[in-house]
């Protein structure tokens, strides 16, 4: 994890990719995903491009703009291509780390993105540098691209299974080659991964949100467990595992743009949900209920209407800011959050206030936002929740992955209260967060191990020292 974190947001997920099949503009429209993808990840950004068998890659730290801000590079990208947004959990400002990654081996050359984590890269590394591998890079796609090199398949298609068959745990990945592109989620779909088309060219894409922005059309998302080949011919499927939807609740709660589609859900009307069920499981009484920017503002919305009392927008995001990574001294991460956020004096001194947020994991975003509230003026602070408590660690590619990170392993929701300040601290339940986002308890379809302690696949003692 980064001693250095974006002051108001609480967890970061790993990566966003976005590719394109034969397009004459295919850099412009990967550029224009990836922009839309940036809340995915803000470390680095990267595309490769292959036109007539010649391969092109672009890569830099930073966000998409900065690193692509010579807007000739991207004609330089064009027939075929493949982009990826990245936040480093670890290996933070290295350039080697920013994917797509290229790799030549005896079939030819591929590039790799990758969003998500293996929980078993750790022991397929040893066994491969056993083996006489050298690798490159941290990353655990990496250890993908060896798998695929040694394999005895004479197709791209069928080494990429035999890999596939070898590695636990999340992934949405796309490859390229020379003639075409190939997407695979894991058999839980831990992480999205949608289908679109535009002209007569396929794109994928993490979220259906960067179709949107290039005027794409939504065609549908790739399944649990399927390969997705895109070339000449077409668009065609292969099932290579057992469907096991496991989809990570927090792509719902937080990680997805409100403007996406996950399965048949809106996000935005999921989050909204989530604020009425929140509203009807834990109320308060207030004047005024805010939200913390962006991410938790259609959760306070629907906490308003369920509770019926009045939204404001109380709490002012700076976007100005930039990356504002602030140092590991403290009182540069208190000066921090002032920078990103500020407080409507005029709005909020005097009243009562249920403030809404999407999580609570570390506690430190919490406490500072309560404190530009009481510096406000602001009578009470009532802390809502619209995620259940995270107690267990993230072996996925979330940035939680020791239970020592979590604050609510360490004292007790009152405890946590006093430590933030607030005049209340509640959470939505497991079964009412459920209920908003599937409807169905039993058979929900999501992943919810932060939550539960029930993970989906294999972990191990090891796997938080994976690096994504």
């Amino acid at each position: 994890m980064l001693n250095a974190e974006l002051i108001t947001r609480q967890l970061r997920e790993a990566c966003g990719i976005f590719g394109i099949f034969e397009h004459q503009a295919a850099g412009e429209l990967v550029y224009y995903g990836l922009h839309s993808l940036q809340h995915r990840g803000q470390e680095s950004a990267g595309i490769v491009a292959v036109n007539q068998g010649k391969f092109v890659q672009h890569r830099g730290l930073g966000l998409v703009t900065e690193v692509f801000a010579n807007k000739d590079m991207l004609r330089t990208l064009s027939g075929t291509a493949i982009g990826h947004v990245r936040y480093a959990l670890a290996g933070a400002g290295e350039i080697n780390e920013a994917q797509p990654l290229l790799f030549r081996y005896r079939q030819g050359t591929i590039a790799l993105a990758h969003n998500g984590l293996l929980t078993n890269a750790i022991q397929l590394r040893n066994q491969l540098e056993r083996q006489g591998s050298i690798f490159q890079t941290n990353s655990d796609i990496e250890v993908i691209a060896h798998l695929i090199a040694r394999s005895s398949a004479n197709s791209v298609e069928e080494a990429l299974l035999d890999a596939l068959q070898m590695v636990d745990g999340a992934y949405a990945l796309v490859l390229l080659t020379e003639d075409k592109i190939i997407a695979c989620l894991d058999p839980h779909g831990l992480r999205p991964l949608s289908i679109g088309k535009i002209d007569e060219s396929f794109c994928v894409a993490s979220e259906t949100c960067a179709f949107d922005l290039i005027q794409a059309e939504f065609i549908r998302h790739v399944q649990p467990g399927e390969m997705v080949i895109i070339d000449r011919k077409g668009l065609r499927s292969v099932q290579i595992s057992p469907p096991k939807p496991a989809l990570c609740a927090f792509e719902y709660i937080y990680f997805a743009r409100p403007d996406s589609y996950l399965g048949q859900r809106s996000v935005h009307q999921v989050r909204k949900q989530l604020g009425r069920q929140l509203a009807l499981e834990q109320p308060a009484a207030a004047d005024l209920v805010l939200g913390v920017p962006d991410s938790s503002l259609p959760a306070a919305m629907g906490y308003a209407e369920g509770a019926k009392i009045p939204f404001e927008f109380g709490l002012i995001k700076n976007r100005y800011v930039g990356r504002t990574f602030i140092g590991p001294k403290q009182e540069l991460r208190n000066q921090g959050v002032r920078m990103k956020l500020s407080v409507v004096e005029e709005i909020v001194a005097g009243k009562s206030v249920v403030i809404v947020d999407d999580s609570l994991v570390r506690g430190t975003t919490s406490s500072r936002i309560v404190r530009l509230l009481r510096d406000a003026g602001v009578r009470e602070v009532h802390v809502r929740i619209s995620a259940p408590p995270v107690i267990y660690p993230c072996f996925y590619g979330i940035d939680i992955r020791t239970q020592k990170e979590l604050i609510m392993t360490q004292k007790t929701i009152e405890q946590i209260r006093e430590y933030i300040n607030a005049d209340s601290l509640k959470f939505i339940s497991v079964p009412g967060m459920i209920s908003c986002i599937s409807g169905n308890v039993e058979q929900h379809g999501l992943c919810l191990a932060c939550f539960t302690g029930e993970y989906p696949t294999k972990t191990n003692s090891d796997v938080h020292e994976v690096i994504s």
